[in-house]
């Protein structure tokens, strides 16, 4: 199954299927080689799991305390999504990081850890399933906070915990099932470059069942993107008017200020970390569906040393699969670990601009008038 090079140095480095031996034996193989090797270092799954376990495992930990409080009762909806988005996190680092870091262990030798074939299919299923649930899970709070903003009396009455519960097993219960399509024969999981991960197959554009499967992988998580961000724009316009009309009440407006720059500065950061780590990835899905030819390279290597351009469009792939693994690391630090901590910075450094941009404008206005006086 194995079509990918190993990287040089180790035992079955020189075997037909290496890098070096596809060269014609001068330096640029062996510098195409070790640029190929070093782009794919097993540090990066190291320290991504070791952070993802570490930040999803605090916030279930803090959701859990805070679940049980009684003033907690009217966010149970809330934490229960926040709940839910750390432990799909945790469960996609536990059941896909270990695997990665054995393949990189063993010089990117898939075969050498599945000489069954059957952990790449696995593999696969797993990563369509703690890709699409988180999106749609981060989908499902962005649509709860706008209700919560924009329609507050419909929310207190109708948004129930028992409602979101059953929103978060339909939610789970569709993308199992979406991700078990291949097993009915509808598209297909494939080792992918550099060798050490597998996700859904894209090459196979003759096959019907195969480029439904990846197209609707993909425009399902862009739908999901562009859902969460008309959520939050909505919910943020809903704030900024609400702000406008709070401030003809002095006593309440300095606390509404406070909490309504908190949640505008938390969605705008909900936002860009969702479409910095995802759009790339979905986008190139896209991208190779409709010309599957120019990224033919990264499947199955030519027989001399491959150009640097053509690496450049294959690293491009296994960053945009970086990124979007990303996103299960900084989930809970975005949702709930750093909001009290860095959204109090953001927020007093806000109110010390603007304080300092009223201060100046009243001195600029007094000086006017005496001016005027004089």
């Amino acid at each position: 199954m194995s079509r990918w090079p190993q990287c040089r140095g180790s035992l079955n480095g020189s075997q037909p299927g290496a890098m070096g031996q596809r060269g014609n034996g001068s330096g640029r193989g062996e510098a195409a080689d070790e640029e190929s090797c070093g782009a794919v270092s097993v540090a990066f799954p190291l320290i991504m799991m070791s952070a993802g376990i570490v930040g999803n495992a605090l916030a279930m930990l803090l959701v859990s305390r805070s679940y049980r409080t009684k003033e907690s009762r009217r966010k149970r909806s809330f934490l229960l999504c926040i709940g839910s988005l750390a432990l799909t996190d945790l469960l996609g680092q536990l059941l896909t990081s270990p695997i990665v870091i054995s393949v990189y262990l063993a010089n990117r030798s898939w075969d050498a850890v599945d000489p069954s074939g059957h952990l790449c299919p696995f593999f696969g299923f797993s990563m369509t399933v703690f890709g699409l649930c988180p999106l749609f899970i981060a989908s499902a709070m962005a649509v709860e906070r706008t209700l919560a903003i924009r329609a507050p009396h419909w929310y207190a009455s109708h948004m129930k915990t028992r409602v979101t519960r059953t929103v978060l097993l339909v939610i789970w219960l569709s993308v199992v099932a979406f991700a078990l399509l291949p097993v009915a024969g509808l598209g297909s999981y494939s080792l992918q470059w550099p060798g050490t991960w597998c996700f859904i197959s894209t090459g196979d554009r003759q096959l019907t069942g195969s480029l439904f499967f990846a197209c609707t992988f993909a425009i399902l998580g862009l739908l999901s993107l562009v859902l969460t961000v008309a959520c939050n724009l909505a919910t943020i316009e809903a704030l900024v008017a609400r702000c406008r009309t709070q401030g003809s009440s002095p006593r309440s407006s300095k606390q509404w200020g406070r909490i309504a720059m908190e949640t505008l500065i938390q969605l705008l950061g909900i936002m860009c970390v969702l479409s910095a780590c995802w759009a790339p990835l979905l986008i190139m899905m896209l991208k190779v569906l409709s010309s599957p030819s120019s990224f033919e390279h990264c499947r199955t290597f030519p027989s001399g040393a491959p150009r640097p351009e053509l690496h450049r469009e294959c690293k491009f792939i296994l960053t945009a699969v970086r990124l979007a693994s990303l996103n299960q690391i900084l989930d809970p630090w975005i949702y709930l670990l750093l909001r009290k901590i860095l959204l109090e910075k953001l927020c007093q450094a806000a109110t010390a601009v603007s304080k300092c941009s009223n201060t100046e404008w009243k001195e600029r206005s007094s000086s006017l008038a005496q001016e005027m006086r004089q």
